[in-house]
């Protein structure tokens, strides 16, 4: 039976008046005994709507991952560290909050110093004047528009009457501000530091006729431009020593990111099979991982069997349908997986025998780099660089093997806000530091290709694997397939 909206009070009276005074009744006779006390419960109009809507208050929606006292210690952190390079002000940009329909993800740097999701915002650190300074819109440019005030009803920022109190940042001020304060720098040679997401010179970025900026290298071409022009300084080293060594809130938020990926990959390599496809093992593992809060993954998933497997995931990835192959019985299916958890991420690899059974070649090259992650994380401690835990791994590798194994400047990466957080490669190891430890395998000849990757971190007597719910060996990871 299709059922017909009636509308308003007042129309659904009108329409039940209407049936009873037909001259064939379309009611029944009993349950026209009802429709007067029906009519009397309507009510006579509907309410009032408001108009125009009220307003969006900003933390509604909202709030600061850590606690302001957390917050201002690492921008106390960062003016004691500049001070200690010269002096000069530091000038940490925001995302611009145009998402073309994503979802808004703020800018590492600007969210790691404030916690807040502003748009078209910039944080400024005064070194030699011992002073923050938030220079931001006074309203949401995204909640504007005159032509459809239903939909974008308006939201304060700097004219927010709680921004500061909830903020923990007193010094708050127009975008527009900033401005001067632009051209007194330039006139008077202050330093201006800024992140230029990688060690070495300022330079201006040129993204070229197709390219594209972020939030930093945006400000840094605007920068770069000024006439007389900026005295400009690198700050990644700066911010990557701070970074680089997690709070124990920052710990905890990385464990549960690791924790929803090792349950993650679990479900999904219950449904690994043969005639399975690699792209629904990605649907299986980000469903999962969304399942226990994750709002996104860490980065597009990367599940790659058979022929795919050999190669690293910027050659999958240069074509726009390759990962997608149905895998056969024998064929090794790799996990490189995470997902991101209010902002911190995860990033782990395991690999399963598609058939249910690992091949005695199979075996024995999975055991042979397991045994390599093994020996790196018992040599992970405070005062060891990531450079000595590369020779470390390459002492154990069999010499016949390491033509396939793959050796950058060092086993993994750092974690943190990104899968890619800043890191330096020379400075010892702190209690605190969380990467990646992942020997890869790629043996083109043989057709085999094995991935081991856990997530580690630093303590003070020696290191913690994070993901170690998740199983290695070669039996364990066979059961969990098609279980």
């Amino acid at each position: 039976m299709r059922s017909v909206h009636l509308g308003s009070p007042a129309l659904l009276k009108s329409t039940v008046r209407l049936l009873l005074s037909a001259g064939r009744p379309l009611v029944p006779p009993a349950a026209r005994l009802l429709v007067p006390a029906a009519l009397l419960m309507l009510p006579p109009t509907l309410p009032a709507q408001e108009w125009p809507p009220p307003e969006e208050a900003y933390f509604d929606w909202t709030d600061l991952q850590f606690t302001p006292e957390e917050y201002a210690a690492r921008r106390h952190q960062l003016l004691e560290r500049i001070r200690a390079r010269g002096g000069g002000v530091m000038l940490v940009p925001s995302g611009s909050g145009v998402t073309h329909g994503a979802t808004f993800r703020q800018a590492d740097g600007f969210n790691y110093l404030t916690g807040l999701e502003l748009p078209g915002s910039v944080l400024v650190l005064d070194a030699d004047g011992n002073r923050v300074s938030l220079f931001l819109p006074a309203r949401d440019p995204r909640f504007e528009n005159p032509d459809r005030r239903n939909d974008f009803p308006g939201r304060p920022l700097g004219d927010d009457p709680v921004m500061r109190e909830r903020s923990g940042l007193a010094d708050l001020r127009p975008v527009g501000e900033l401005e001067p304060l632009l051209d007194r720098w330039s006139g008077d040679g202050t330093t201006v530091w800024i992140d230029a997401g990688g060690p070495g010179e300022v330079e201006a970025p040129s993204p070229g006729l197709a390219g594209e900026l972020g939030a930093s290298a945006t400000a840094l071409l605007a920068l770069s431009g000024r006439q007389p022009p900026l005295v400009l300084a690198n700050a990644f080293e700066t911010m990557a020593r701070i970074r680089m060594v997690k709070s124990p809130a920052e710990i905890a938020a990385l464990s549960r990111a690791a924790n929803a990926t090792v349950g993650a990959i679990r479900h999904a390599a219950s449904a690994v099979r043969p005639g399975v496809d690699e792209r629904t093992l990605e649907g299986e593992f980000e469903a999962a991982c969304k399942r226990t809060g994750s709002q996104r993954p860490a980065f597009s998933s990367i599940v790659k069997s058979g022929p795919n497997s050999l190669w690293p995931w910027r050659v999958l990835a240069a074509q726009y349908d390759r990962r997608n192959r149905s895998m056969d019985a024998g064929d090794l299916v790799i996990f490189d997986v995470g997902c991101e958890v209010d902002y911190y991420v995860s990033d782990v690899g395991r690999t399963f025998p598609v058939g249910g059974s690992f091949s005695p070649r199979q075996r024995e090259v999975l055991e042979m780099i397991t045994d390599v992650a093994d020996s790196v994380i018992a040599g992970v401690r405070p005062g060891v660089t990531l450079v000595e835990l590369k020779q470390l791994a390459l002492r154990v590798i069999p010499e016949a093997e390491r033509r396939h194994m793959q050796t950058g400047s060092f086993y993994g990466h750092h974690l943190g806000l990104s899968v890619g957080d800043p890191a330096l490669v020379d400075v010892p190891l702190q209690a605190g530091m969380v990467f990646t430890v992942e020997p890869w395998y790629y043996n083109h000849e043989e057709e085999i290709a094995v991935f081991v990757e856990d997530m580690v971190l630093v303590t003070r007597d020696g290191a913690r694997v994070l993901t170690e719910d998740l199983p290695r060996s070669p039996e364990a990871l066979a059961r969990m397939v098609g279980s």
